[in-house]
């Protein structure tokens, strides 16, 4: 005859393991990094780079103001994102084009300043506002990778995954996004130092950095280097790549540019956006309905997490 107790433990067990992964589908909220990510991730840094110039330099706002008005819209995006309750490529997507037109405009104020080469020709501001803090690129860039290792070094004490497909909780996609929007603030100070003061100018410094990414999916298939630390590693390379694209695209041809200007630029970058998007939107729908969330009650512990539910493995 069975156990009454052992039954009763394992019944225990199996209820919970059920409320955690029925939680876990109901607060889902980021995407499956599949290939469709990466070519959403590339388009949209790269829309973020010549949207912020356009709003900047071409409109004339300057990096103050834009860059005040552009981290308002990503709080505003990010809020929304926030208070979903999952996964809405629409609402992840423009976060992260948010924090590519914010990440832009805070490079370029924090590196450039009031001086001839960033000016246009027989200008002698840009816009209202302290013109820049003329860091330079290095010097931006070191601040940037020590903020980013900081939100990192918090996020790992916190014991929380750095896997974003398993991030459920307010407070790990907090730090995610915290690392996004420095991430993507970085990268544009890379891009711009590989494409201005490298000397390997806008196709060159692209062509730098899909080199480096093509090694690192190579690196997937070694055993001994994560896959999350490539992760990362890409994601933060796949700004520059978007930077020194959106420059390429924008910048005269006597400089190494096509010349296409940062409103036509980016019109047809939000077309192209816009158009996987949908995509990804309708085929979201579509999971949704073959896989809907389950109905039933959830105990009253399922819906709670802390940071032990979540531990990276």
């Amino acid at each position: 005859m069975e156990n009454p107790e052992v039954l009763s433990d394992l019944d225990v067990a199996a209820r919970q393991q059920r409320a955690a992964t029925t939680a876990k589908s109901v607060m889902k909220k980021l995407p499956e990094v599949t290939l469709a990510f990466w070519i959403m991730k590339i388009a949209a840094t790269t829309l973020g780079e010549t949207a912020g110039d356009l709003f900047a330099q071409t409109l004339k706002l300057g990096y103050f103001l834009t860059t005040i008005a552009l981290f308002l819209l990503f709080v505003v995006t990010l809020v929304v994102q926030l208070r979903s309750r999952r996964y809405n490529p629409f609402f992840y997507w423009t976060v992260i084009l948010s924090t590519s037109m914010a990440g832009t405009t805070m490079s370029d104020f924090m590196n450039r300043d009031a001086s001839a080469k960033y000016l246009s020709s027989g200008s002698t501001s840009l816009g209202w506002g302290p013109q820049g803090l003329g860091l330079g690129y290095p010097t931006g860039a070191a601040i940037l990778i020590s903020v980013l290792v900081v939100i990192f070094a918090v996020w790992k004490l916190t014991g929380m995954t750095f896997v974003i497909r398993d991030i459920v909780t307010f407070r790990g996609e907090a730090l995610f996004w915290s690392a996004i929007l420095v991430s993507n603030t970085l990268g544009t100070s890379m891009g711009d130092f590989l494409s201005d003061s490298s000397g390997l100018g806008y196709a060159g410094g692209a062509a730098l950095v899909t080199g480096v990414l093509l090694v690192l999916v190579a690196l997937m298939r070694v055993p001994v280097v994560p896959n999350v630390l490539l992760f990362w590693i890409a994601f933060v390379l796949t700004r520059p790549l978007g930077a020194t694209a959106g420059d390429f695209l924008t910048k005269p041809v006597a400089k190494g540019g096509l010349d296409l200007g940062t409103a036509g630029s980016s019109a047809v970058l939000l077309a192209v956006l816009l158009a996987v998007l949908v995509g990804l939107t309708g085929y979201a729908h579509i999971q949704e309905r073959r896989n809907p969330a389950p109905s039933a009650a959830l105990p009253p512990e399922a819906g709670e997490y802390d940071g032990a539910t979540e531990r990276a493995d």
